[in-house]
């Protein structure tokens, strides 16, 4: 195929101190179209000791104006490195409406729909305008062709108003074990959470799951991977409900450590308001883990019920808790749900997953979709 150009709109780049998974999804996409011979220009907004310009993998990084202005930085960096075959305007809440000023194709990359996480960050009525927003900039967006990453997400943006969504799943960069090792629910019963620490992701749910085990005869231990603002809280949390000892905060861990504490574990607890995929549950499921996880979009497309991991009744703590003794009481289920989340895990390879999703990239920058 001949070379095309794609200018990848986000309001962070990989460099960002504030990036998270989406970055690194889309920087995974990105260096596999400058591998195989495309330009491609990631406009971000600037950010404390960042130069204006720089280079990551290959990508042309260009950074300009804050959140407000820009929009207007994007405008100039695409008349300025253009023209472009493609731009992916890449939805974080807020859009860069790149559709009307771009004057080439679209496409508008989203990981979530955000909707309840509004009222994780914001109080009413804030929250509220937030989720009307984001609501009327669907229906704005409505004749854009969607790229997404799950099947929930798909549903909840053609609920809204979108008219052609497609789904490509995320890859995960944790390479599944070799062989998968026995593993046996033996108390103290090991759990884990890898998450940031942050209001959305209610860590402190996890927390509550662990109190009602330990109340209830079944001993638990609860490790938390990640970092973010709520620490405090949680450690407060975890004092006042009598779980001090059995909860172990761990920051900023490397891949080879993140994946040794994913390993140890016996179950990976999700308690997340909402997400885009649930990569960690992947990650978690590589090495030989299991998930049980709240019943919300993202997370019951990375979990399949019954059959690589749990999804509860309810958003409730109890709801939770119930699910991980009913599992503690039935070790076959549990080593099915092992081998079954192991083998799946494998689907989701960087090198399995990157092909059909580049190609349908490019296809678009030539104009064959």
């Amino acid at each position: 195929m001949n070379p095309r150009s794609f200018l990848m709109l986000n309001w962070r780049d990989p460099a960002n101190p504030l990036a998270g998974g989406a970055e690194r999804v889309t920087l995974k996409h990105m260096a596999e179209l400058t591998r195989r011979g495309h330009k491609v220009v990631w406009f971000a907004n600037a950010f404390g000791g960042a130069e204006q310009e720089a280079e990551i993998d290959g990508i042309k990084i260009v950074r300009g104006g804050r959140p407000g202005t820009s929009i207007f930085h994007a405008f100039y960096c695409n008349r300025k490195y253009g023209p472009f075959d493609l731009v992916i305007d890449q939805h974080h809440g807020i859009p860069w409406f790149a559709q009307w000023w771009s004057r080439t194709r679209c496409v508008a990359y989203i990981h979530e729909v955000l909707g309840p996480i509004w009222e994780s960050f914001y109080r009413w009525p804030t929250s509220l305008i937030g989720q009307i927003q984001e609501k009327l900039i669907h229906q704005f967006y409505c004749d854009v062709l969607f790229w997404t990453v799950s099947e929930s997400t798909r549903l909840q943006l053609i609920q809204e108003g979108v008219v052609d969504v497609r789904v490509w799943p995320n890859g995960t960069d944790t390479k599944p074990l070799s062989e998968l090792p026995v593993k046996c629910l033996v108390e103290p019963l090991r759990l884990v959470v890898l998450s940031r620490l942050a209001p959305n992701k209610r860590v402190s749910d996890a927390i509550r799951v662990l109190a009602l085990l330990n109340n209830s005869g079944c001993s638990a231990e609860l490790t938390v991977v990640g970092s973010g603002w709520e620490r405090a809280l949680l450690d407060r949390l975890a004092e006042s409900l009598g779980q001090a000892g059995m909860v172990t905060f761990k920051e900023h861990l490397d891949d080879k450590d993140k994946n040794i504490e994913l390993q140890n574990a016996h179950i990976l607890l999700h308690t997340s308001v909402r997400e885009g995929w649930g990569l960690n549950v992947i990650e978690a499921n590589a090495m030989g883990t299991p998930a049980v996880v709240y019943p919300v979009d993202g997370l019951v497309d990375s979990t399949i019920h019954g059959v690589t991991g749990l999804v509860c009744e309810e958003e409730t703590p109890d709801s939770l808790a119930l699910e991980v003794m009913n599992l503690v009481a039935d070790p076959e289920k549990y080593h099915m749900l092992r081998q079954n989340a192991w083998g799946r895990s494998h689907e989701f390879l960087w090198e399995k997953v990157l092909p059909n999703t580049c190609n349908w990239l490019e296809n678009l920058a030539s104009g064959k979709i």
